[in-house]
């Protein structure tokens, strides 16, 4: 199957359309980093953004997460390495609610 041939204001808005997105992730995923949102409040968002990152990269956003301990969690909770958030079970929502639960 080929690609569709797209008009040059067509690829303009499709560049424009992917950069908003983009900086919509950047942004999510720093209020996370920063703690002004929780793993909880993300996972609970669903939002085509949120839905299509992938589940190392929200891991690696939350404080304290490398990718050593993204990768330790993930094979914890049997998530593929290139699962996205919208994939995830909802026992492994769970987990990971509970694992990132913020200290009261």
């Amino acid at each position: 199957m080929s690609l569709p041939t797209l008009t040059p204001e067509e690829r303009t808005a499709a560049l424009h359309k992917s950069i908003a997105v983009r900086q919509e992730r950047r942004a999510i995923l720093e209020d996370l980093k920063h703690g002004r949102r929780t793993l909880a409040e993300v996972l609970g968002d669903d939002s085509k953004t949120v839905t299509r990152t992938k589940v190392r990269r929200l891991l690696e956003s939350l404080p304290g997460v490398g990718p050593i301990r993204a990768a330790q969690v993930m094979t914890e909770l049997a998530i593929a390495d290139g699962r996205r958030v919208q994939g995830l079970g909802g026992q492994q929502r769970a987990r990971l609610q509970e694992m990132f639960r913020p200290a009261a």
